[in-house]
This record gives structure tokens, sequence and C-alpha cells, in this order.
């Protein structure tokens, strides 16, 4: 009885020395990163891959581990094992084969013509967001999205004389807007598997504060489009927009997210081999295995960074983080009012998300990284798990959509032929986003007070 006291006191009991392992990673993904940007290596900040810099945090947290090797070891493989992580893992590698199977038989490129023969002259740039918005919530992926998205929109804003720095920032801000919104997201299943919540409950908390931003953002575009004609689209090709439109609307009515996943893959497969002569069930099993290795680094990512997370739990960084943030809220919340430390606690967790994202430049891993945390701080303070995970979300994508040395940023730079920082500083959805969802932390709680005065 004595032993299992013990070994439980000492799981929680509070050490900033098991936050070390964390440390390594990020010191040696920015360390790595900020030297090679100083040599002038393009996408300096993913020359070294993630995995690998998690290798010698996973080293670092055995060694700090007071258990014997063997038992630190299998706390190590808990974590690596863990039904969220696994779960979080299969969605991904279905996600990818999706995304690789539309791609390959068309589907991508059907879906933007549709979008451009749409397109009156006066609503080129609201138009792009919505494609750009459109996509990215049906695939689940702000990278595939700018890929698909922006030689087009370039093409466009070239042939029509607009503003080429503006055109990628919009679609940065249509790609981030789907991100954060589709229930196929790595950053929403990221967020709704640590929070422990629904995707579709996630989706409606989401919706009212990203929708306001949405329109702001697609005013301030109307104002600014300045184009008189659209270059001409070829025919809509209806048949190989029906995965993208049928995963969308299976998604967002709640159906399961492994369901739905494997009827777009089905879909895509079906429309490729009925409609593309040359598109054969040997080319259809490669894209989809193609797609599977897309997603190899977030899914040793995720396992790794699990197992890690476990460690630092078992040993107590996690409760001092968590302390930590309490200690701050306590400060801020001056008359100690339920209202007061729940608002402090939700700008807690998007400023942990936030710092998180900064330090990684990957949306996905700083969920990964921080969600711990944000589910004991949320459950602590009252925060619901959907409001934790929509917080968790929205600010990695915020964060993700202003980062000069993020993949999007850069991504559409070399695209366009930007400077990253000219890219991000177009990026007008991410700030009122991040402005919204404030708003939102305050209002809510401000009518709580309201209606129990």
């Amino acid at each position: 009885m004595s032993n299992t006291t013990q070994s439980h006191n000492s799981v929680n009991t509070p050490s900033a020395l098991a936050l070390l392992p964390l440390g390594v990673f990020l010191s040696l993904f920015i360390g790595v990163g900020s030297y090679l940007t100083m040599q002038g290596v393009d996408f300096a900040f993913y020359q070294l891959p993630a995995p690998v810099a998690a290798l010698p945090a996973v080293i670092v947290a055995l060694l700090l581990s007071k258990e014997k090797l063997n038992k630190a070891i299998e706390q190590f493989l808990r974590g690596v094992g863990h039904s969220d992580i696994i779960a979080m893992c299969m969605i991904y590698l279905l996600a990818g084969a999706f995304a690789s199977v539309a791609k390959a038989t068309g589907g991508v490129d059907a879906t933007v013509n549709l979008g451009l023969s749409m397109l009156p002259a006066s609503m080129i740039l609201p138009g792009i967001f919505v494609i750009s918005a459109f996509i990215a919530t049906a695939m689940g992926t702000s990278m595939g999205t700018i890929a698909a998205v922006a030689p087009v929109a370039l093409g466009i804003a070239q042939a029509a004389g607009m503003d080429v720095a503006l055109t990628a920032g919009v679609v940065l801000s249509g790609a981030m807007f789907g991100d954060n919104l589709s229930i196929i997201s790595d950053t929403t299943i990221a967020s709704t598997r640590s929070q422990g919540c629904q995707m579709k409950d996630k989706f409606r908390e989401n919706i009212r504060i990203a929708l306001p931003a949405a329109i702001i953002a697609v005013v301030l575009f109307m104002f600014s489009s300045t184009a008189t004609e659209v270059p001409a689209a070829t025919e809509v090709e209806w048949l190989k927009v029906l995965p993208y439109i049928t995963i969308l609307v299976l998604a967002v009515s709640g159906m399961n997210v492994f369901v739905v996943l494997s009827i777009g893959i089905l879909l895509a497969g079906g429309v490729g081999l009925f409609a593309t002569p040359e598109y054969s069930l040997a080319s259809y099993g490669k894209d989809i295995y193609a797609g599977f290795g897309n997603m190899q680094e977030i899914f040793l990512l995720s396992m790794l960074i699990g197992g890690i997370s476990e460690l630092m739990r078992q040993q107590g960084g996690l409760a001092y983080l968590t302390q930590l943030i309490s200690r701050i809220i306590r400060v801020f919340s001056k008359a100690h009012t339920q209202g007061q430390n729940l608002r402090a606690s939700e700008l807690g967790i998007a400023g942990l998300v936030s710092l998180t994202n900064c330090c990684t430049a990957n949306n996905t891993v700083a969920i990964i990284v921080s969600g711990g945390v944000a589910k004991e701080l949320a459950v602590e303070n009252g925060v619901t798990p959907r409001r934790s995970a929509s917080l968790l979300d929205i600010f990695s994508c915020v964060i993700q959509g202003v980062l000069p040395y993020g993949a999007q940023a850069l991504l559409l730079g070399s695209v366009f032929g930007l400077s990253p920082l000219e890219v991000v500083s177009h990026s007008y959805y991410c700030f009122f986003l991040a402005i919204a969802a404030i708003v939102a932390v305050f209002v809510k709680h401000q009518s709580r007070q309201l209606a129990n005065a």
C-alpha cells in the first residue's frame, strides 16, 4: 500500500525539471531552424524533421525518470499507444489517403475550376477566399489547399492586374479558415482528441467565432477587388467535385470521421476509375499508399510526443505547468470570481498554445504539445471540453497564419515570388479571427455575469 501511495504522490508532485525533454525538443527544432535561416536555406525550419528532433527528448525523458529503465520504457510506450494517439494516427492515414486519391483523380482541379466558373468580376478576391476555404474544409489541410489553389490564384491575379501580395494573403486566409474548421483536419483531430470532445461540438463552438471574422474579411476583400475580368474557366466536371461535396456534407452532419473518410476514399477512387481511362486499380492502390506516406511525419511525431508527454506527466512536468499557469490566472483574477477565473483560464489556454506554436512553427505540434496541460487547466477551472478544443484550434491556426517562417507562408512566398513577411502581412482573416476569439471570451463571460447579477 505504501509503495502505491508513494508512486501516486510522485506522479502528482510538480517538477520543473520534468519539462526538460520538451525544452530539448523545442531547442533543437528552433535552434537548427534559426541557424539554417541565417545561412539562407529555404524552408529552414523544416530541414530537421520534427520526429528526429524529438528522439533526443525521448532519451532525456527516460534518463530523468526515477523508475527503473524497463518501467520508464513501459510508461513511454503507454503514452505512445494511448487510444487517443492511435485514433489520431489512424485518422491521419485516412485523411492523407483521401487527399492523395482526390488530387490524382482530378478532384482538386475540378473543384477549383467550379469556383472560377462561379466568380463575378467584382468578386475575385472574396471568391478565391471562398474557394480556398471550401477546399481546406473538405481536404482538412491548409498546405494541400495552398498547393492546389496558389498557382491558379497567381494566374488570376496577374491576368486581372491585381495586387499579388494581397491575393497570396487571401489564399492563406481561406486555407487557415478551412484548416481551423474542417472536421478532418489534423488540428481538429488533435484538439478534440486531447480535450475529449466530439468534433461536431467543437465545430459548432468554432463557427460562432470564425464566421463573423470570415464575413469581415470577405467584405474587406470585396472592396479590394479591382479586377475587370476573370480568366475563362473550362466546363465544370461535377462528377469529380462529388467526393468533396459528399465528405463535407457527411462530416458536418456528425457522421463518424472514420466512415466519412472511408466513403471519401471510395468515392474519389471510383470517380477516377470511371471517368479517367488511364486510371487503374494499381494506380488507386499506389495513391492510397502515397497518402499514407504523406502523413508519416505527423504520424511519428504524434506517437513520440504522446510518449514524452506521458513521461512528463508521470514525473510531474504537466502538474508544474498547470500549477504555474493557474498561479498566473489567480494573479489576474483579482476578485477571484468564477467568471473571472473562467475567462483567465480561457486566455491562459490561448496563450499557452500560441507561445508553443511560435516555438514549433507547426499548429498541430503546438496542440499536441500543449493539449494535456490545456485539458488539466480546463477541468480545474470549469472550461468545457468543446470550448478548450475550440480555443486550442483557433489560436494555433491564428499564429500559424501569421508566422513568416511557417510552412504555409513559405510555400505561398515561393509560388508568388514574394517574401513570406509580405504574405503574412495580408493574412487579414487570421487577425480578425484573433480579435473575434478574444472578444468572444470577454463577451460570453460578461453576459454570464450580468445574467447571474
